[in-house]
């Protein structure tokens, strides 16, 4: 077992504010915003969050993870996580682990949260194709990845559909039961299956747009410039004048 964690240090796997209005905050055409609190699967302790901005067919993604297994033999642990696409575009229960050694392999999780759309590296390419490849995962139980990255029709799909899921993969294997201890991962059998498996994920979900032009101020602004804002305050304003103006000739009736 030990000789096959040291493996992982291989270069690759192969593997809102409010308005002041009710009016939601617009936003340019093609400009869309996802999220998602990511939940643990396989006895993981981590936590971590994502959002996936996106304007046109250009995506801006931050996620950011803690509590993730640290080290293997005194090295970085490198975690791999994707956005997965193609399939329901959720996350799998236990009741997906068929073969009864207490872990949802990446295999078994696949019909639930489907294959790689895109790889959420920390630098470089970020295509299914570079979804293994160690030099570019995470490193350690704590880190943030921030990228720009150009969509593919696959996971664009996935987003506007909400079936677009985050997959932080690697598991403390200290964890795991003796039975997946002893199993070979199901993508590299060289490997243990805890390096491979699922710790955290997530759906990503349509949220409110961030609002175009000005100040981030979340005040919603019309097309043609009239602040909507401006006008809920204006026709307070007009309101008042009107009770005091039907005050006046209530007081001059009596009199």
């Amino acid at each position: 077992m030990n000789k096959a964690l040291r493996l992982l240090a291989v270069p690759t796997l192969a593997l809102g504010a409010l308005a002041l209005s009710t009016a939601p905050a617009m936003a340019h055409d093609g400009d869309h915003s996802y999220q998602s609190t990511l939940g643990q699967l396989n006895g993981s302790t981590a936590t971590g969050t994502v959002t996936v901005d996106v304007t046109g067919n250009t995506a801006h993604a931050v996620l950011k993870v803690s509590g993730l297994p640290a080290t293997f033999k005194d090295a970085p642990y490198p975690h791999v996580q994707h956005i997965h696409v193609g399939a329901q575009g959720v996350c799998p229960a236990p009741s997906a682990d068929k073969d009864g050694d207490g872990v949802v392999s990446t295999t078994e999780g696949a019909p639930f949260y489907g294959a790689i759309g895109t790889t959420l590296s920390v630098s470089g390419d970020t295509s299914p194709a570079a979804g293994l490849d160690l030099k570019l995962a995470g490193q350690g139980a704590s880190y943030t990845v921030d990228r720009m990255f150009e969509l593919n029709a696959e996971t664009a799909a996935a987003l506007h559909d909400g079936k677009a899921v985050v997959v932080v993969h690697g598991l403390d294997p200290a964890t795991l039961s003796p039975a997946a201890q002893a199993a070979p991962s199901d993508l590299v059998p060289s490997l243990p299956l805890a390096a491979t498996s699922p710790a955290l994920c997530g759906t990503l979900t349509a949220g409110m747009a961030m609002p175009s032009g000005g100040a981030d101020t979340g005040v919603a602004t019309e097309a043609d410039g009239t602040n909507t804002a401006g006008l809920a305050l204006g026709g307070g304003l007009a309101l008042v004048a009107l009770a005091g103006g039907a005050y006046v000739v209530r007081r001059r009736a009596t009199a």
